[in-house]
């Protein structure tokens, strides 16, 4: 079982539940911290960056892309054939591109509020009375269309015609003004005017932000507190801070794939989704609409609970796991290491 931590977070996140959670499934758990965050080195990816030669160009460690193939290489490390991939928030995220980079190496996925935007559920409906009446006018057209209604079909297409070429000139020119607009917020985040800024907002927001995550702030003790900032005791946490947000705006591979929203239909693993019923990051409603958006996936509710169960409700997060794997794969703690996890 690897565990993913979200925005801001690391392995820290997962302290309270990796040794339950070893002990629930008979096997091991790993959990590491991604590049620019946690205690991981912070290396400078500026100069490449900049690079005209994207051949070249080395894989840049804060990028989605090395995230999800770091993701992968553990499982491998685990000597396993399948994981079980536990994302929490943005954690999910890197989960699902892992799944879709390698299917056969994920044997399920447990989202913990994922900071994925779900699509729109739309439930199409038809009009029987409409149908039947198509269905006759359909039948009636060859009797009915006469000259004049010939003309104002060819004239309706070459409307339709123009109306689609000016759309595309639209896309393009929008396609080229975001382009523009991601490179030069890029360069901004790159600069020492970001470093300012970041610096300034983790110091007036960053605790406010970690006791926004709970459903009863009082209960964010002194040792949370540290954990979610001895990170920024490492040198160049702002810049690889700001080097990890501006590679989310210019991964070119994101480019190249439909929006992972428009292919959470096309998961065939097993799923679980886990958020808190009061959390005001990630809201509970989009949870449920990502469970409707996964074919078969189940959604558990956990009540009185924020942004992390994983450390606010320990034990009925770790009930609500233990309910999903027996249920998915059956049998015993033994059973389960030998067909999911290694």
């Amino acid at each position: 079982m690897v565990l993913l931590h979200g925005f801001g977070a690391s392995v820290f996140s997962w302290s309270r539940v990796m040794k339950p959670l070893a002990e629930l499934i008979g096997s091991k758990v790993l959990s590491f911290d991604r590049p620019a965050f946690g205690l991981t080195s912070r290396v400078d990816y500026s100069g490449h960056s900049s690079s005209a030669n994207n051949d070249a160009k080395p894989l840049n460690p804060y990028s989605m892309a090395f995230s999800v193939l770091a993701t992968l290489h553990f499982i491998k490390f685990l000597e396993a054939k399948q994981a079980i991939l536990v994302g929490h928030s943005a954690g999910a995220y890197v989960a699902v591109n892992a799944y879709f980079k390698d299917p056969e190496s994920v044997a399920a996925l447990i989202l913990v509020a994922p900071a994925i935007l779900a699509p729109r559920v739309v439930h199409k409906t038809v009009n029987e009375n409409d149908s039947r009446n198509e269905q006759s006018s359909n039948g009636n057209s060859d009797s009915s269309v006469n000259s004049i209604m010939k003309i104002l079909m060819v004239f309706l297409k070459f409307v339709e015609y123009i109306k689609q070429s000016v759309r595309l000139i639209l896309e393009a020119i929008a396609s080229v003004l975001t382009s523009l607009y991601k490179k030069a917020l890029s360069a901004i985040l790159r600069s020492a005017i970001g470093v300012i800024m970041i610096r300034i907002l983790i110091d007036r927001f960053g605790i406010a932000v970690v006791k926004t995550g709970w459903y009863d702030p009082k209960q964010v003790s002194d040792h949370i507190i540290e954990g979610y900032t001895k990170p920024l005791k490492t040198k160049n946490w702002d810049r690889a801070l700001l080097e990890f947000t501006a590679s989310l705006l210019t991964d070119p591979g994101s480019e190249m794939e439909l929006p992972l929203g428009k292919r959470l239909c096309q998961i065939s693993c097993p799923v679980l989704i886990i958020t808190g019923d009061t959390d005001r990051i990630v809201p509970a409603w989009n949870a449920k609409r990502l469970q409707q958006a996964i074919p078969g996936s189940y959604l558990e509710l956990i009540k009185n609970c924020g942004h992390l169960p994983q450390e606010e409700r320990v034990e009925e997060f770790i009930a609500v796991i233990d309910r999903f794997l027996k249920r998915t794969f059956g049998g015993s703690a033994e059973q389960l290491s030998e067909q999911a996890v290694a």
